[in-house]
This record gives C-alpha cells, sequence and structure tokens, in this order.
C-alpha cells in the first residue's frame, strides 16, 4: 500500500484513457510522471507533475492542460476534495477526510506488514563483518556489522529470503601469529615463561582468556613443540576466538546463520578449481604487472605470475593471484570464495566491506561477473570509520596492542539500542562521530530516546484509559474527524511505504531512522500543544478526546515498531 505507486498508476490510467478519446496526447512512456509529497507551503496531500509533462507535448499552455486535467480528475477520483495548480505546472491534490479515515483503517489492519514491498522476492546473501577470527570486535567492526544486520531486516520485511554470512579469514600468516600468541600466552601460565616482546604478536588481555580456556579444556596434553601441536592448538584457538566474536555480535542484536571457512576452500581444492574454470573460459593468463601508483618503480620488481583479466570486467588493471613463494593470493582465496556463493543460486551477493577495503571492490565484482557469466549481481556497501568521542576527547584504537573500544566496551557504556540506532543513524559511505554523551542524553538531541519516547507516551495513553493498543477500535456512532495537525502526523504516516521502498532500492537504512525522527517530531509538537488546549489532547477527564485520534496514535505506534523492526532497536512501553 505505497500512496505515491498507486496514484501514479491511477494517474496514468486516467491519461491513457483521455487519450483513447482523443483529448490529449501522451509521449511513449509516462516514466517522467511523478506523485509526489507538495512543498510545505503548500496546502495539499500530494502532487503531480502531469501538467508539465502535457502541456508542451500538446502545444497548449499550462493553464488549459491544468483546467482539463482538474476536471476529468474530479470526476474520476471521488477521493479528491479540491485540486489547486501551482507553477509551473502541479496539480496538488487534497483528499476528503473519508479517505483518511479509510486509509488509518487500511494501516491499522495490515499492521507489522505496512510498508512492506512484496512484489518481486528475491534470494539474497548478505556477507558482512568477516573480521579475521584474531580477537574481539571493534567499534569499526560493529557499523558494519549492524548496517549488514539492518539491510537483512529490511530485505526481509519486504518478503525476500536472506542469508547472513560470515567469512571466517581462518588461513594465512595473521592466523599463524595469532596461534602463535596464543602458544606463549599458554607457556606463560603454565611454565611461567615470559611472553615475547615482539610486534607481530598479539598481547591483548583477550589471548590470555583464550589461552586459560583452552588449558582447561585438556585437549592438548603437551606443549613442549609448537610445530606438533599447531593443528589442534589453531582449531582450539579459533573456536575460541569465534565464540568470543559471536557473543560481541550478540550484545548487539546480530546473528549470522552461516559461516564458510577459508581453510574448507583451501582444503578442497576449491581455489585451484576456481582459477582453472577461469583459465578454461579464457580469463586467466601469465603476464607482468607494473607498478601500482603510488609505489616507487625501483621498489617494484616485475615477474612473471597468474593474472586474472579483472579489466575485462571494468576494474582498473588486471589482478595477480599468487604470490612470490607460490601461495595464493587473499584474492585468489576470495574468488573462490564467490565461487562458492555463486554456486548456491542466490539472486543477488551483497558484500558489506571496511572503509579499508574500498579498493577492492572492482576487482571482487569483476570476478563475481566472469564466475557467473554476468548473472549474478554483486553490491558492495562501505562502511566507513566510526570516531568515538568522550567529554570532548577522541578514543583511539589498535587491535595487535589490544586498547581498542571493543563492541562490549561500547555496549556497556550506552547500550545496544543507542549503538545501532546511532550507526544507523548516517549514511554508511561518510565517516560517523560516536559522541558517549549524546547517546546518552534524555532529549531531542538524542534520536534514539526521542522515538522510543514517542512510542512509549502511545502506550501511556491507552494504560491510562486502560485500553490494549493492539486491539481493534470502533468508531460506533462517533464521526470521523481529524483536525490539521492530526492530518499533517496521518500524511507522514503515509510516506512510510514509500520510504521503504526507497530504502529497499538504494539499500540505505540510515533513511529509516531520519524518516522516524521526523515523525516522532511531528507528534511531540502536537503533544506539547496539549498543554495549550486541551482540544489537542488524547485524554481529557481520563476520558477519551475521540476514537479518531486513537486510531491515529494505533497507526503511529505501527510504523514505529516497523522501523525499528528493521533497524533491529526495541520499542519500550515506558520510559
Amino acid at each position: 500500500m505505497n500512496l505515491f505507486v498507486d496514484y501514479k498508476k491511477k494517474i496514468s490510467d486516467i491519461l491513457k484513457n483521455l487519450e483513447s478519446k482523443k483529448v490529449i496526447k501522451l509521449p511513449n512512456t509516462l516514466n517522467a510522471l511523478t506523485v509526489e509529497l507538495p512543498p510545505k507551503n503548500q496546502n495539499a496531500d500530494i502532487s503531480c507533475n502531469a501538467v508539465m509533462i502535457l502541456s508542451k507535448y500538446n502545444l497548449k499552455s499550462p493553464t488549459e492542460i491544468a483546467n482539463l486535467l482538474k476536471e476529468n480528475f474530479l470526476k474520476a477520483f471521488t477521493e479528491f476534495d479540491s485540486i489547486d495548480v501551482a507553477k509551473p505546472g502541479f496539480l496538488n491534490i487534497s483528499f476528503k477526510i473519508s479517505f483518511w479515515e479509510d486509509y488509518l483503517f487500511k494501516t491499522i489492519n495490515l499492521g507489522s506488514k505496512y510498508g512492506s514491498n512484496k512484489r518481486v522476492k528475491k534470494k539474497y546473501n548478505i556477507e558482512f563483518v568477516s573480521a579475521n577470527p584474531t580477537g574481539p570486535l571493534h567499534v569499526g567492526h560493529c557499523r558494519g556489522a549492524i548496517l549488514g544486520d539492518a539491510l537483512s531486516n529490511l530485505l526481509e520485511f519486504n518478503g525476500n529470503e536472506v542469508t547472513r554470512e560470515y567469512y571466517v579469514y581462518d588461513y594465512g600468516e595473521q592466523i599463524k601469529k595469532f596461534v602463535e600468541s596464543v602458544y606463549y600466552r599458554i607457556l606463560e601460565i603454565l611454565e611461567k615463561k615470559p611472553f615475547p616482546n615482539n610486534e607481530n604478536l598479539y598481547p591483548g588481555d583477550y589471548i590470555i582468556d583464550i589461552a586459560n580456556n583452552i588449558i582447561k579444556t585438556q585437549s592438548i596434553k603437551n606443549y613442549k613443540n609448537f610445530d606438533n601441536i599447531y593443528s589442534e592448538l589453531s582449531k582450539e584457538s579459533l573456536k575460541e576466538s569465534l565464540a568470543l566474536i559471536k557473543n560481541n555480535l550478540n550484545l548487539i542484536g546480530v546473528k549470522h546463520n552461516n559461516f564458510i571457512h577459508e581453510s574448507d576452500l583451501i582444503n578442497k581444492n576449491k581455489v585451484q578449481i576456481t582459477i582453472e574454470n577461469l583459465k578454461n573460459r579464457n580469463y586467466i593468463y601469465k603476464g607482468k604487472l607494473s607498478a601500482p601508483k603510488g609505489e616507487a618503480n625501483t621498489d617494484w620488481k616485475k615477474r612473471n605470475q597468474i593474472l586474472f583479466k579483472s579489466t575485462l570486467f571494468g576494474d582498473d588493471t588486471d589482478r595477480a593471484l599468487q604470490k612470490e613463494n607460490g601461495d595464493w593470493t587473499y584474492f585468489a582465496s576470495d574468488i573462490a570464495y564467490h565461487s562458492n556463493k555463486v554456486d548456491r543460486n542466490f539472486d543477488i551477493l551483497i558484500n558489506i566491506l571496511g572503509a579499508d577495503h574500498a579498493g577492492y571492490i572492482k576487482r571482487i565484482v569483476s570476478a563475481t561477473k566472469a564466475i557467473s557469466d554476468n548473472k549474478v549481481d554483486l553490491i558492495c556497501k562501505v562502511s566507513q570509520l566510526v570516531k568515538l568521542y568522550k567529554k570532548g576527547q577522541p578514543f583511539k584504537m589498535s587491535k595487535r596492542k589490544g586498547n581498542y573500544i571493543t563492541v562490549d566496551d561500547l555496549v556497556k557504556e550506552v547500550g545496544k539500542d543507542s549503538v545501532r540506532f546511532m550507526m544507523l543513524n548516517r549514511s554508511n559511505d561518510v565517516e560517523l562521530d560516536f559522541d558517549f554523551e549524546k547517546v546518552t542524553e534524555k532529549s531531542k538531541e538524542n534520536p534514539v530516546f526521542y522515538v522510543q519516547y514517542a512510542y512509549a507516551r502511545i502506550n501511556s495513553i491507552f494504560r491510562m484509559l486502560n485500553l490494549d493498543l493492539k486491539k481493534n477500535i470502533e468508531l460506533n456512532s462517533e464521526r470521523f474527524i481529524l483536525n490539521k495537525h492530526e492530518i499533517e502526523i496521518l500524511k507522514k504516516i503515509s510516506e512510510w511505504p514509500k520510504v521503504v521502498e526507497t530504502t529497499s532500492i538504494k539499500l540505505e537504512p540510515h533513511r529509516i531512522p531520519f524518516y522516524l525522527y521526523d515523525l516522532v517530531t511531528l507528534f511531540h509538537s502536537y503533544w506539547s500543544l496539549g498543554n495549550e488546549s486541551k482540544d489537542f489532547r488524547f485524554i481529557v477527564n481520563n476520558k477519551k478526546k475521540s476514537a479518531s485520534k486513537l486510531l491515529l496514535l494505533q497507526a503511529l505506534s505501527i510504523v514505529i515498531e516497523n522501523g525499528m523492526f528493521i533497524l533491529g532497536v526495541s520499542v519500550p512501553k515506558s520510559m
């Protein structure tokens, strides 16, 4: 139920009917036709640009076309109360109150489905977080995790099938250094040997916790020889680290339903198989690459390498697949992983990448095109950096040194709801300043509080009237009526399906907290009017002012619930 999409189609049908009667001529397409909200200074409900489209095409003045359309629209749409013409050629349309009554009841009846768009159901794979399993998640991971989770909620709200996936990078030098760090901590605990002063190791306190947990399992009896126990110690260390990561994710309400391990792909020879597949399609060759931009030519050694023809698919340069020592590059393993995704028959793949991986997008998109013969779309969303501030001073992070701000630290400081809402309150492609003081304020300046407080206020009204917010309200003999302020709230409510559709098309969940904040601002402002006049109150002398007002509150609560569901933020009934 999208008011603007529905009326675009209805108006298009009327225009086509007028063309069939030789009243007007239409262009080949009506794609330029829009039905939007009018400017705030215009007293109308919706606005249409049909006059602008048809005036030039029919060689008639805007006034003549406007009068023609106004006459026909008022005949065809009995729900239209009036139509005003605004320059340079907009029809500003106002609905009768009976239309809003009907719309309100439809909204309430749809409930948790209000705003969802289930026209085309697709199968999505959203890969997000995928941090190296070498320790707890920090705030940078947090933003990408919440972005991926909110996008998953959004797509599921629209009836799509979504796999929330974590790719476990459990192979390579970083993992070896991580396991080695655990090993030295174990020796420190069992044999009092000092932990090496080596900048390549992970000295964080969490390594001590992992070491103690492994000791308790007694899965390894003898720690004398690192090489002999590496396989088992690696398995146990990664299990402990992943448990820590999953716990961090749980604190912010994120749960993946699928984990793919890089080591499994390596051990099953998936990389070699994928490279051979691409080679058979003439996408692989041996050649030499020039020095990357910004790297001194004197430091660059040209050598024959196995290269992927990434430039065939829009990349800036072809990409190396093998290191000088013969090991596969990070990119080669990633190609194998995306081949695995393609094999699982998803319609659309979405990767949430950190800010430091923005330069990686072209090559992995190129690889996915090659693997799938251009049949599978890969969309990459970059989650930019988060800057933490407390008492005016920035916090800094360093994963190796172990003094970074973890997800656990952040949630303990401000709570899950504040973390999620504020992480989604800015576009993912811009840096985010996260101010500890601001997100704990109980004021209009704290958006999450302001939205939750609106929902709590609605619940308080129903509690005072001893009514269930979820039960149907009957008008009975009461005449449906809303004042202009209430109609403005209802008009904003009618925007919700459009917001969901735009957010879904652009994959930009930050539009939802913006919308919710604007919506509840109207409500809180109206609440304040009740302090000046009883006419604007919902309760007078402990009785409801009108059933119409309560219906409006029910619809408002539904939109807040649906929006906060997508954001993964709670809606407390009291605050």
